[in-house]
């Protein structure tokens, strides 16, 4: 075997040009400079092409809010959604236990490109109060998701970066990072895991206007719903700033009931039970 003194400058030359490509590909990936916004911007589509068409859907749900000691409380929700056509879609939050929250209800109308329409009905004071642009960052219900979270998630509302593929608790994920169109998001950016086979979303990074790392979102236990819909039947929200926790359940599942746009104006939150 030759001694490292006795090569060639030549074969010296080609060994340092390996380990500086070596290099360059490791900075590249670490830092995204492989990145495309043309292949996030599709990945997105995709995911939002595959949901479509389940027209409406009803559920129940138990909210636990979790403080930094571990100390829990629960709520009974019960939710539902319309499918949104020429905008986006339209939820409706009803709350039904503990008796400090009985009866509030949240209404949202998701839009493609400006503000969303926002409203809560509070039984107390029997008034229905609109949510502020301004105020979307803000906490929803006490809770560590916020009012923007809770809207759909529109293709319209992001621009997009494919980053990379990564293999996240034994699935092959897509990882793109979105960043709000909307001046007034409580983020610069988020980092989705998607995954390659049925495009759902698996776990998500949120980045404060900071830029820190703020929150992460996962997403469990999917259930495929009429040969085609898949919904996550377990999310868990963690603040790593507050080490506060938010863990949403859901269950019985039921889409296209035949609800209509009706179910969802503005009157009808007066006209929860």
């Amino acid at each position: 075997m030759l001694e490292p003194m006795m090569l060639s400058k030549e074969i010296k030359m080609k060994l340092a040009t390996a380990t500086m490509f070596v290099a360059i590909a490791s900075v590249c990936l670490t830092t995204g400079a492989l990145a495309s916004p043309e292949k996030g911007l599709e990945i997105a589509i995709e995911a939002d092409n595959r949901d479509k068409g389940f027209g409406d859907s009803i559920s129940k749900m138990t909210m636990i809010l979790m403080d930094k000691y571990g100390q829990s409380t629960e709520r009974a929700i019960r939710n539902k959604t319309f499918e949104g056509v020429n905008e986006g879609d339209k939820s409706l939050v009803i709350f039904d236990s503990p008796g400090d929250v009985r009866g509030t209800a949240f209404l949202s109308h998701t839009k493609k490109a400006d503000s969303d329409d926002q409203w809560l009905y509070l039984p107390a004071l029997k008034r229905v109060k609109r949510i502020a642009s301004s105020n979307k960052a803000g906490p929803f219900m006490g809770s560590e998701f916020s009012y923007e979270d809770i809207a759909s998630q529109e293709v319209e509302k992001y621009t997009y970066n494919y980053l990379r593929d990564e293999n996240l608790n034994g699935i092959d994920c897509f990882v793109v990072e979105y960043d709000p169109v909307d001046p007034k998001s409580g983020y610069t950016r988020q980092l989705v895991w998607m995954d390659k086979a049925e495009y759902r979303v698996h776990k998500i990074d949120f980045y404060d206007r900071k830029n820190t790392l703020l929150k992460t979102l996962f997403y469990e236990d999917y259930q495929q719903h009429l040969g085609k819909y898949w919904r996550s039947n377990r999310l868990v929200m963690t603040n790593h700033q507050t080490g506060k926790k938010t863990e949403l359940l859901f269950a019985d599942w039921k889409l296209q009931t035949g609800m209509t746009e009706r179910d969802f104006e503005k009157t009808a939150l007066k006209r929860t039970r």
